[in-house]
Order: C-alpha cells, then sequence, then structure tokens
C-alpha cells in the first residue's frame, strides 16, 4: 500500500511515520476501500508520537500513538455521519477540524498547511459525492425515422398557460435549516440527549461548541444559547 501513497510523501511527512501508520491500516481497511491521503502532526518542540488522521473513500480515521507508542489507538467515523470539515491555518501550522451529525467535533492540530489544505479538499469531494452521487449518462435516444415525420400530416398545439407563481417551477431541495426552522420532535430528541449525559460528557460538548465559536462557524449569540441550556443540566 505504500508504494501507491508515495504521492503523499512530497508533503513533508515522515516516509517512517507514514509506513508505520499505513501497516497497521492493511488489517483495518474494508473490502473496495482505499487511502486517499495521510496527514501527521507536526508539533514545534517535541514530535515524538504524533497523530495521524487518514481519509479513505469510506471514512476519516484518528491515529493516536498510545503506551510510548507502542500501540495505537483508532477511531473512524463514516462520511455519511460526517455534517462538515474545516481548516485553520496559524503561524505554526494547520488545525483541521470535522463535525459530526450527533454534534461531536474534532480537531487535529499543528499539520503542517500543505497537509491539512490536501486533506480538506479530499474531505470536501468525498462530502460532494455523497451529497450529490453521479447519475448515469441518460440512455441514447432513439431516432425517429424520416418516413414516420413526413406521414404526419397534423400536430394538435397544447394551449400555454402563464405561470404566475414562481413556486410551482422552483425545484424543492428539500432542505431544511434546522436552526431557523427547529422542530419540535428535535427538539425534545436534544433535552432527551442532554439529559442523559454525565458531567464530563456535558463539559466536554461545551468545549466542542467553543471550538466552534473560536472558529468563527457558530455565532456569539447562538453559542451562549448552547452554553446556557448545556449549563441547565450541569
Amino acid at each position: 500500500m505504500l508504494d501507491n501513497l508515495k504521492k503523499i510523501l512530497n508533503e513533508d511527512q515522515d516516509p517512517k511515520a507514514i509506513e508505520k501508520i499505513t501497516a497497521k491500516l492493511d488489517n483495518l481497511l474494508m473490502s473496495n476501500e482505499t487511502v486517499g491521503y495521510i496527514a501527521v502532526q507536526k508539533k514545534p518542540a517535541v514530535n515524538i508520537f504524533p497523530d495521524s488522521i487518514v481519509v479513505t473513500n469510506k471514512r476519516i480515521i484518528l491515529c493516536k500513538p498510545k503506551n510510548l507508542g507502542l500501540s495505537m489507538e483508532f477511531v473512524d467515523y463514516d462520511w455519511d455521519d460526517i455534517s462538515g470539515s474545516f481548516v485553520k491555518e496559524g503561524i505554526l501550522g494547520a488545525d483541521f477540524t470535522f463535525s459530526t451529525k450527533s454534534d461531536l467535533t474534532h480537531t487535529v492540530d499543528y499539520l503542517p498547511k500543505n497537509q491539512a489544505r490536501k486533506l480538506y479538499t479530499y474531505a470536501k469531494e468525498q462530502l460532494d459525492l455523497l451529497r450529490n452521487p453521479k447519475v448515469d449518462a441518460a440512455p441514447a435516444v432513439q431516432q425517429t425515422p424520416i418516413e414516420t415525420i413526413k406521414e404526419a400530416e397534423y400536430v394538435e398545439e397544447m394551449p400555454t398557460e402563464e405561470v404566475t407563481n414562481f413556486a410551482e417551477i422552483i425545484p424543492h431541495s428539500g432542505y431544511r435549516d434546522e436552526k431557523q426552522f427547529p422542530d419540535e420532535e428535535n427538539t425534545e430528541s436534544a433535552e432527551n440527549g442532554l439529559s442523559a449525559l454525565s458531567q464530563d460528557e456535558l463539559f466536554e460538548k461545551l468545549q466542542n461548541y467553543k471550538k466552534l465559536l473560536d472558529n468563527g462557524l457558530i455565532l456569539q449569540g447562538e453559542y451562549d444559547a448552547l452554553k446556557k441550556e448545556i449549563l441547565s443540566y450541569m
């Protein structure tokens, strides 16, 4: 598999780190699953056991060394569970963040900027493919013989009707912004979900919302409302 990822090694990755990760991924990849990109942390001071993030055509895999690098922890998220991805560049590198449909947010920091950009581009491509699947080409239209056209002596003209209501011709995408149009069922489900969380889980969720605010993904008013709701259960 390493031979198929030679293009990655020109993005300042450590070849030994890539080789170590790919060796462990051999037994984790599913059938028809291919690795699209691997990004490895590059911390400014100590970078002995860096975290890494792997994106495939089926999921995002977080790889975290444990026990002084003797073992590795893998946490994966399918693309259909990902709601969005973001990149924030700084002086010492870039942060790659992705959020799930269950309101969980994960960030891998200290990534080289080139790696973070490639990671973000690949994630966007996979999400676009998921939301806008490719449609097979339309079958070829059978041509009508010229003799048949000549036999048609009269074509009835149907009266046209002027469209006055543009809602009739505008396709409905089916998208519904839950923040602008929350329904009672979603609200009740969110309240039940918060009440079932422990104090540590509530605190982690509050930290995730703070990261979204710092990254400019939500407004201050939205964060204050979310914070107030979580604090009511703590």
